[in-house]
């Protein structure tokens, strides 16, 4: 992979590491807050706020695998799998409560953010199948 493209992809990941510390430095370190300003209403039974927290602990876990990724994009494509489907599963549910009404417009950030860091990791895929079938390409034209 390019140079300049690898520093791009760490960069971003390095990003999307401290995307995910701030969600869940807000979620899981002020659970109560959170769910009231994304859900306008108190958290008042202890089992929605452990399992909102639960939630929120996952997000702590993305932030480390985004971190793993950053150290080195072209080998941790796997993680980035996982920490996609978890952003698009976010997003859509996210989308959801906020069209029916449960969640406050302050969730659309998080919807814009999570949304963004999608489309950078359809580059990234797009970019490591690329290198990679280039490269599967040149080991076919080589001589011994």
């Amino acid at each position: 992979m390019e140079r300049g493209k690898l520093l791009l992809f760490k960069n971003l990941f390095l990003a999307a590491a401290l995307w995910n510390l701030v969600g869940a430095g807000f979620g899981y370190f002020n659970t109560a807050f959170t769910f009231e300003q994304f859900f306008g209403r108190e958290l008042e039974d202890p089992l929605v706020h452990e399992i909102y927290r639960g939630a929120w602990g996952t997000t702590l876990v993305y932030f480390i695998g985004y971190l793993i990724v950053a150290h080195n994009p072209v080998r941790h494509v796997g993680i980035v799998i996982v920490g996609g489907i978890g952003k698009l599963g976010y997003v859509v549910n996210l989308l959801k409560l906020y069209l029916s009404g449960i969640a406050n417009p302050v969730v659309l950030v998080v919807v814009g953010g999570d949304s963004l860091f999608l489309l950078f990791f359809v580059y990234y895929f797009f970019e490591m199948y690329r290198t990679r079938h280039t490269s599967d390409e040149q080991d076919t034209h080589c001589t011994p």
